[in-house]
């Protein structure tokens, strides 16, 4: 009559099982023997109790003889698993760290209404995790204008330009604004009186300021924290809203979206 092999927990809570087995090169599977403990083979293997624990779904330190122990991670070997057959002390938080799932994800794609499973049954298993579905980027019309103007710092003050060789300010905005496809009136004062009163500016809206002589005779698209892009002396660059030269001269704002 053949002898029954026993599981014995130590203290420490390892089973005592036979003489030392060998993994298997291909496929690093190693054959619990008798006298093996998760520490010995942990050593012997170059691994930690933890990584064996965690990829064999270990929920204490007990084995047994002729138990298989996976000495890799479970991705780095099973790469065509698309389905798990439950094995005696498998956990749902066991399986989905295998599978690098989380439990609702594999709870989800197995209809699973609670966390109890049964040895023998087939779960659906993905080794890598379910991808979420990614929003779509949107790009506002804003940040195209903003886009654009900035394509243009450098560029020079011509009187009457419209063009990348030269504008003026009202030349400038009507360009970039054309650019990203919206119409707006050509020189500050139509823009001033043609556009939609806002009270306060957000990025790409159009700020306006007196200059040179009454009423709105320069402009430039608000960037957002006090900053605007505009066509100076200098060309386009872009100027602080609260300095000394423009925050007394600021009038409003007006947009075109």
């Amino acid at each position: 009559m053949k002898k029954l092999l026993l599981t014995v927990v130590t203290t420490a809570g390892i089973l005592l099982t036979s003489f030392g087995g060998n993994a298997s090169a291909h496929e690093n599977i190693y054959t619990v023997q008798s006298g093996d403990t998760l520490w010995k083979i942990s050593q012997s293997n170059q691994v930690s109790i933890a990584d064996l624990k965690a990829w064999n779904q270990l929920t204490s330190d007990t084995i047994y003889v002729n138990q298989k122990l996976s000495l890799l991670a479970p991705h780095s070997h099973e790469t065509a698993t698309t389905t798990y057959t439950v094995q005696k002390g498998d956990s749902l938080w066991g399986i989905s760290t295998r599978f690098q799932l989380s439990i609702a994800q594999l709870k989800s794609i197995n209809n699973l209404t609670s966390d109890t499973i049964y040895i023998g049954q087939v779960l659906k298993v993905s080794l890598t995790p379910i991808s979420e579905p990614q929003p779509e980027t949107t790009v506002s019309k804003a940040d195209l204008v903003i886009s654009e103007a900035k394509k243009y710092i450098g560029t020079p003050y011509l009187w009457g330009g419209m063009t990348p060789a030269g504008f003026d300010c009202s030349g400038y905005t009507s360009y970039v604004f054309n650019k990203v496809g919206i119409t707006i009136p050509r020189t500050a004062a139509t823009q001033w009186s043609g556009l939609k009163v806002i009270s306060t500016p957000m990025p790409g809206d159009l700020v306006f300021f007196e200059t040179y002589a009454p009423g709105p005779t320069h402009v430039g698209i608000y960037l957002g924290d006090n900053k605007f892009i505009q066509v100076g002396s200098s060309g386009v660059s872009i100027a602080d809203m609260t300095n000394s030269y423009w925050k007394p001269r600021y009038l409003g704002a007006r947009t075109a979206f």
